[in-house]
C-alpha cells in the first residue's frame, strides 16, 4: 500500500542548490527517505537516492592575469614566442572555459598568429613570416580572448578580457644578398685570358650596421675565373671551353660568396651562369682508322668512314672528305661521299697482302674551317673459307710516293 505521509532527508548539499548553482560541484545527490502509516515506528520505511546533474552555463568571461605581455624575438626567427595566461571561474574542459583568442590590431603584415594550447588554456604567440629588425624593432598587439560558448544574456567581455604585447625584436647579422641571383651573361667560347665577365653586386640587409663586404670564389669547378677585390669584377683565368665536362648544355655555373664585416661575420652565396657560344675550335675526327679486306675480294669497297665534331651546328657537318694526292702511273685509293657524315673508301685495284696507311682529309664547315689529317690503316689479307688470315701482312707496304705524300702533308700542317 501506499504510505499515508512521507519523510525526505537532503545531504549538505541541498544547500547549493538554493543558489541555483556552485561552481565546481556539477551534481547533487539527494536521499530520499518514504515512511507508511503516518511515520509512526510501527510502519515500515524505504529509501531511495536521487542524483541531480548540473549544466554549467557560461557566465564568468576568462579574463587576462595581466594587462600587458612581453616577448623578444630575432629577427629571421619564426615559432612560439610567449604563452599568454588568462583565468575562467566557469567548469575546466568546457565550451564555457575553454578560451578562444584573436590578433584584433597590431598585425597587418600577418606575421603572428595565436593558437590556443589545449591542455592549459593559455594562448601560443607565434611568429609565421620572419621579422626584419631594419623595418620595425618592435611590435604591439591587441589581443582579446572569448570563450568557445556564448556567455549568458546577463554577462558580457569587459576590459579584462583584452591585453597587450609588446614584442622587442633583436638585431641578427644577416649575411648579404647578390643581385640579381643567379647572375647571368653570354660569352664565346676561347674569350682572351684575363677578360672581364661581370661585376658582382650584393647588397648588406643590415643597413643600420655600416658594414663592408668582401668577395671571393667559392666553387668553380674548372677554375677559369677569379674576382678583382679593387673593382669586384669577375675576370677569367684560362680559356672558357663550352666543350669542357664542365659546362652542361651549353653553361657554365659557378658560385660566389658575399662576406660582410660584421662580428661575426655573416656570408651569402650568389650564382653566376655563363652561356658559352660555340666558335669552331675542334677539328672532326674520323673512325675507324682500321679496315681489312681480302685480297681476292671481288667488291673492292673496303670501309665506310665516319665523322664527328665536339662542336655545335653551324661548325660541325656536312664534313668534306678527301685523300691526299696519290702519285704514280696507277692510282689505288678512291673516297666518295655518302652523306653529310660518312664516306666510302674503295679499292680500284687488286693488292697483294700486306698493310696500307692511308691519309685521309676531313674538313669540317665551320668558317674558318678545320680540317684533320687521320691515317688509316689497311690491311689486304689472304682469305679461304671464310676466314680471314692477316698473319702474313707484317710487312708494311707504303709506295713511296704515299711516304712524301703523307711527309708534305705533316710538314704543311706544322707550318701553316
Amino acid at each position: 500500500s501506499l504510505p499515508s505521509s512521507t519523510e525526505r532527508k537532503i545531504s549538505d548539499q541541498e544547500e547549493g542548490r538554493k543558489e541555483g548553482r556552485k561552481e565546481g560541484i556539477p551534481k547533487y545527490e539527494l536521499i530520499i527517505e518514504a515512511k507508511d502509516m503516518g511515520g509512526l515506528d510501527v510502519g515500515l520505511t524505504g529509501t531511495a537516492t536521487a542524483t541531480i546533474m548540473i549544466d554549467d552555463k557560461n557566465d564568468h568571461p576568462p579574463e587576462f592575469t595581466k594587462k600587458e605581455f612581453q616577448a623578444i624575438v630575432k629577427e629571421g626567427v619564426t615559432g612560439v614566442i610567449v604563452n599568454i595566461t588568462v583565468r575562467d571561474q566557469d567548469d575546466p574542459v568546457t565550451g564555457a572555459w575553454r578560451a578562444v583568442y584573436t590578433i584584433i590590431n597590431g598585425n597587418p603584415g600577418q606575421s603572428f598568429e595565436i593558437h590556443t594550447n589545449p591542455k592549459t588554456n593559455e594562448g601560443m604567440l607565434s611568429v609565421v613570416k620572419p621579422l626584419d629588425y631594419e623595418i620595425s624593432a618592435f611590435h604591439t598587439l591587441l589581443i582579446k580572448v572569448e570563450n568557445e560558448d556564448p556567455l549568458v544574456p546577463d554577462v558580457a567581455y569587459g576590459p579584462s578580457s583584452t591585453a597587450t604585447v609588446q614584442i622587442t625584436v633583436l638585431d641578427v647579422n644577416e649575411g648579404p644578398v647578390f643581385h640579381p641571383d643567379p647572375m647571368t651573361v653570354t660569352k664565346q667560347e676561347n674569350i682572351p685570358i684575363g677578360s672581364v665577365v661581370l661585376t658582382v653586386n650584393a647588397t648588406d640587409p643590415d643597413t643600420l650596421q655600416h658594414q663592408t663586404i668582401r668577395y671571393s670564389v667559392y666553387k668553380d669547378p674548372a677554375d677559369w675565373l677569379e674576382i678583382n677585390p679593387t673593382n669586384v669584377t669577375v675576370g677569367t683565368t684560362a680559356t672558357l671551353d663550352r666543350e669542357s665536362p664542365f659546362v652542361f648544355k651549353n653553361i657554365y655555373t659557378a658560385l660566389f660568396l658575399a662576406i660582410d664585416s660584421g662580428n661575426p661575420p655573416a656570408t651569402g652565396t650568389g650564382t653566376l651562369q655563363i652561356t658559352l657560344e660555340d666558335v669552331n675550335d675542334n677539328a672532326p675526327s674520323l673512325y675507324p682508322t682500321l679496315a681489312k679486306v681480302c685480297d681476292d675480294a671481288k667488291d673492292l669497297s673496303v670501309v665506310v668512314l665516319g665523322a664527328s665534331d665536339k662542336d655545335i651546328h653551324p661548325n660541325t657537318d656536312p664534313f668534306k672528305f678527301e685523300l691526299s694526292k696519290q702519285y704514280g702511273p696507277d692510282k689505288v685509293w678512291k673516297i666518295t661521299k655518302i652523306n653529310n657524315t660518312h664516306a666510302q673508301v674503295s679499292l680500284l685495284q687488286k693488292l697483294k697482302k700486306a698493310n696500307y696507311n692511308i691519309p685521309v682529309l676531313v674538313t669540317d664547315s665551320g668558317k674558318p674551317p678545320l680540317t684533320n689529317n687521320t691515317e688509316l690503316k689497311v690491311q689486304v689479307c689472304s682469305c679461304k673459307k671464310s676466314k680471314m688470315d692477316c698473319s702474313a701482312a707484317d710487312a708494311l707496304s707504303i709506295s713511296m710516293a704515299l711516304i712524301i705524300v703523307f711527309s708534305l702533308s705533316s710538314l704543311f700542317c706544322k707550318f701553316s
